[in-house]
């Protein structure tokens, strides 16, 4: 993979020769020494992403911290070899759907551009009799569901960790074990404005995102952190590849609300 150095990228090289004709010797092999580090850093973490993509899915587990004090959770299946799908379980309560399902989590897919939520039956009302709940991403994400499914808008590993090779201010930060592996820690910052679709969909106070990421032996990521201006998301890879295929439920066991909730967000707005 080509690498696309930033203009942070390029202040710090001309920072290392202005150390160069000041230092002497001394700065010269320190300067070197610095890009060396950095370019060795950026090698890694390419070749982490790459491998990434050509494996095509993971089973993972997401943490969100919204500052609340009690982060939102899902554990499952992503893939995007073909297309952005999820097969994941979420607190019940946090998707707010106590109403419709019972049990304490509830199950979601994500296929083909549509949300689908696993409910309890309904006696009347156009859920009777109905398994699952469908609404079409652009209900939930309006007008930016095609640049926030275009990048990392659903947590998209292949595509958040695609978002490093624009990384400046990179650095690594030791070894350390991460549920029970040993990893390489490194951390970089990724300028919003480098992040396209992505940078689109995120908070008018996010001008920065920094990124932990922990490598472990087989040069894949094992946890990779994102700052989202006061939110915080964590995704720890439980294992890559041979995942089940997350396929929408049968049309017969589906109802479609997406024209309710999008005459409710009309209604709201």
């Amino acid at each position: 993979m080509k690498l696309k150095y930033t203009a942070a990228w390029v202040g710090f090289t001309a920072a290392a020769m202005v150390a160069v004709s000041a230092c002497g010797s001394g700065g010269v092999r320190a300067a070197g020494a610095a890009v060396d580090s950095a370019d060795k850093i950026m090698a890694v973490l390419s070749h982490a992403t790459d491998q990434t993509d050509r494996l095509g899915s993971a089973e993972v587990s997401v943490s969100t911290e919204t500052g609340t004090g009690t982060p939102l959770t899902m554990d499952g299946t992503f893939s995007w070899g073909d297309g952005l799908a999820m097969d994941v379980r979420m607190a019940t309560k946090d998707v707010h759907m106590e109403a419709l399902q019972h049990s304490a989590t509830i199950r979601t897919l994500f296929v083909d551009g549509a949300y689908y939520y696993d409910v309890d039956p309904q006696p009347s009302g156009p859920l009777k009799g109905k398994q699952w709940m469908e609404i079409k991403a652009s209900a939930v994400l309006g007008d930016k569901a095609d640049q926030a499914l275009g990048g990392a808008g659903e947590g998209n590993p292949a595509d958040i960790l695609k978002y490093l090779k624009y990384a400046s201010n990179v650095k690594d930060l030791g070894k350390e074990t991460v549920d029970g592996q040993r990893t390489a820690h490194y951390r970089a910052v990724v300028d919003k404005a480098e992040m396209g679709k992505y940078g689109a969909v995120l908070g008018d106070d996010v001008t920065s995102v920094p990124m932990d990421v922990w490598i472990g032996a087989k040069d894949l990521p094992v946890r990779v952190r994102e700052r989202l201006g006061e939110k915080t998301v964590t995704m720890d890879f439980k294992k890559f590849g041979a995942t089940a295929p997350v396929k929408a439920p049968p049309a017969a066991q589906t109802a479609d609300l997406t024209k309710t909730i999008e005459d409710a967000r009309k209604r709201q707005s």
